[in-house]
């Protein structure tokens, strides 16, 4: 099943593709969907960022190759960190070079997206508060990331989480990868299997730390070969069995 935010004129509704057309949804589809009735081709609605997270958690250096290329001992437990929503934007919308960075990077990363509010949850539990999972690209200013005694400032800026461009319910991360590339060259692919800490393990550590709450959602970690990108690139994360998320840069 693939869930869709979108925006008809005023109104922004949660959504099911269906072919080419798009059935609304009454509200966010977190434990199961209520349609409308309402039905609407997919070319007449502008799809958006596909939740509204009340946080992002993401987990740093959770592949071997990107720990090693940034001179990083591997974690013995996830590294969590968190970005704002105010970072998130949609498939096409733009990405944009804040003056205080010259060394903006591109991070890939698979994303989850919480169906119900979590605390405590097991590895074995976690599934069933995985609502699905979505494209992800941790935009980074690595300079700032390594001058300040923190990440926060490096992973923040407005446009720093593009997101989409929808949450697919029905994916086995364990048989996928995840890519990237600039103007159409390649920059980092990986199998998601590679992962230090799986897709389960790292959402029932985070939920051991902190209540999840429906729509947020939790960033995985990025394979090697992050790579700066600039004004006039065109940035593409794919994850096989989702989809491509695409942002100009400007």
């Amino acid at each position: 099943m693939r869930i869709v935010r979108f925006q008809l004129e005023s109104e922004v509704s949660f959504g099911l593709v269906e072919d080419q057309q798009v059935v609304q949804l009454a509200q966010f589809p977190g434990i199961s969907p209520e349609p409308t009735g309402q039905v609407f081709d997919i070319k007449d609605v502008t799809l958006l960022a596909p939740v509204e997270p009340s946080k992002i958690v993401c987990a740093g250096l959770n592949y071997t190759a990107h720990a090693a290329e940034l001179d990083q001992p591997l974690p013995t437990e996830p590294l969590v960190f968190l970005k704002p929503s105010s970072a998130i934007i949609a498939s096409g919308e733009t990405i944009v070079i804040p003056q205080q960075s010259g060394q903006v990077e591109l991070e890939v990363e698979l994303a989850m997206v919480v169906s119900q509010t979590a605390k405590n949850v097991s590895v074995e539990d976690a599934a069933d508060y995985i609502l699905g999972y979505t494209i992800a690209n941790d935009v980074t200013a690595r300079d700032l990331q390594f001058s300040d005694l923190q990440w926060a400032r490096s992973k923040a800026f407005d446009t720093f989480c593009p997101l989409g461009p929808w949450i697919e319910t029905d994916l086995d991360f364990s048989k996928q990868y995840v890519e990237s590339r600039i103007n159409g060259e390649l920059r980092q692919r990986e199998g998601i299997d590679n992962m230090i800490f799986n897709p389960l393990e790292l959402f029932s550590y985070i939920s051991q730390n902190m209540t999840l709450n429906p729509q947020d959602v939790i960033l995985t970690g990025s394979p090697s070969g992050i790579s700066k990108i600039s004004r006039g690139d065109l940035v593409e994360c794919e994850i096989s069995g989702i989809g491509v998320l695409s942002n100009p840069v400007a």
